[in-house]
């Protein structure tokens, strides 16, 4: 019988463990190092599993109170922060005692450290404190070491000036906050802390919210953030921030805006994006490449500029998502075990956990004008869906960016209650190849809004029975 093969995992998040776990499938011999006491990564510790947590409370707060326009009156909600804190920590609890059973049972050898590397198929293992504890030699190694949240280092050193990892801990509910960029993050966070009694105030630097989306999406969003923010202002930078009493006086730079005494705030959550974790993890040992914003350098399998190192997830680029970075740990195992993979997506969903929620997937339709691409657009609004009008949101759109030759489906978008949980169908229309006529003819139950799909397909076709209107 021939040897194992041997591999290294650098980090276990939502690329580095599910490699663990492939490659043990694989039957290879696999040691999969990380900083926490259990897989999971930055993901379910302290980003998307304690925020998609914290926004199931909001969305409930937010319900409660909407309640009143129907004649249901909940009164003012009691928030228990240690109690709230407790069911995060619990859900966290739960799901990582669960991938570390997976672990064991799979054989995988797991680290809690930190791994650097020294050469291609060798890495050195510290604890958290830095000493060195043993040295590991394998066949390939996979980095997999995620990304931190960027920050601004003209802001002072100041505890009341947050990232999105401390925004997460709850530690108070400031009065008010402001949240430095129109992002997902910032948005997300800014609806929790705002269902729980803050007065949120957001600033973006660029023309409008959520740039990667298309504007129809996120003026639907907008409309409704208006009632939750106390401000959202746009085109504008923050000039400096002063601390003053405990609190923080800021000063912003716009277009229409330069404030002489600026605005105090209790707190403010810097969410400006992440970076990479490529630096300070031996790369400089090996002929893997960086470029020069930290991602590093891959082909399609994976594959460095050093043949026995891959490299995966939010290290590699855009988009920084835990779905692409756990399918690039499928193509890169595949391509280690000698079968054929990869990496070419047709469509990438991405999903804004905002009330109402903003998703897409493939071609938008911002990108196809700017790129020139021919395109019919075919949206069906949720006012006219059965569905969205019982639960009282009629927010925004189902849309269906169409190729006008052949009728194939090249992206789709979607703003509205679950929009999360309907692009998993435009996904699939769209890795299979499918026409507008598959979506209309594919029977949708009633009355749901994943009926939006079929009757967006329905107006191209001009043959709606709940819309007249017909965009082409």
């Amino acid at each position: 019988m021939s040897q194992k093969k041997r591999i290294t995992v650098l980090g276990g998040g939502p690329a580095g463990y599910p490699a663990a776990f492939l490659a043990a499938d694989h039957g290879m011999e696999v040691t999969l190092i990380d900083e926490k006491n259990a897989p999971g990564g930055v993901c379910l510790f302290k980003g998307c599993i304690p925020s998609k947590t914290l926004l199931h409370v909001a969305k409930l707060i937010h319900e409660s109170r909407d309640a009143v326009d129907w004649g249901i009156d909940f009164g003012k909600p009691k928030i228990d922060l240690e109690k709230l804190q407790e069911h995060g920590n619990s859900v966290i609890r739960k799901m990582t005692g669960g991938l570390d059973g997976l672990a064991k049972q799979r054989k995988i050898r797991f680290i809690q450290g930190r791994g650097v590397i020294d050469g291609p198929t060798r890495v050195r293992v510290q604890d958290l404190d830095g000493n060195d504890l043993e040295t590991i030699e394998s066949d390939f190694i996979v980095v997999a070491t995620g990304s931190s949240p960027r920050r601004i280092s003209e802001f002072p050193d100041s505890p009341h000036i947050m990232s999105s990892t401390d925004a997460l801990r709850l530690d108070e509910i400031p009065e008010n906050m402001l949240v430095v960029g129109g992002g997902y993050i910032g948005l997300e966070l800014g609806l929790v802390y705002s269902a729980l009694g803050s007065q949120i105030s957001v600033v973006e630097a660029l023309p409008r919210l959520l740039n990667a989306a298309d504007p129809d999406l996120v003026e639907q969003l907008q409309s409704r953030l208006n009632h939750y923010f106390e401000e959202i202002t746009l085109s504008t930078r923050v000039k400096e921030i002063v601390e003053e009493n405990g609190r923080l006086r800021v000063k912003f730079l716009g277009l229409d805006r330069d404030d002489d005494e600026g605005k105090l705030f209790d707190k403010v959550l810097v969410a400006i994006g992440r970076r990479p974790k490529s630096a300070n993890i031996g790369l400089e040992t090996t002929s893997v490449e960086i470029q020069e914003n930290g991602w590093i350098v891959v082909d399609e399998q994976r594959r460095t500029a050093e043949p026995t190192i891959f490299a995966i997830g939010d290290v590699v680029g855009e988009p920084m998502l835990a779905h692409k970075a756990t399918h690039e740990a499928r193509v890169a195992i595949d391509a280690i075990a000698g079968e054929a993979s990869e990496y070419n997506p047709a469509a990438i969903p991405a999903v804004v956990f905002t009330d109402p929620e903003i998703a897409w997937c493939g071609l938008t339709e911002q990108e196809a004008r700017t790129k020139g691409i021919p395109h019919v657009v075919s949206r069906f609004p949720w006012s006219a869906s059965g569905r969205a009008t019982t639960l009282g949101r009629n927010d925004g759109p189902t849309k269906l960016i169409l190729d006008p030759n052949t009728e194939r489906v090249l992206g789709v978008g979607i703003c509205g209650v679950g929009a999360g949980e309907l692009i998993a169908e435009g996904v699939l229309a769209i890795e299979m190849g499918a026409i507008a006529s598959d979506i209309q003819m594919s029977i949708h139950a009633h009355p749901t809004t994943s009926e939006t799909m079929m009757e967006a397909a329905d107006l191209y076709y001009g043959l709606s029975p709940h819309y007249m209107k017909r965009e082409r």
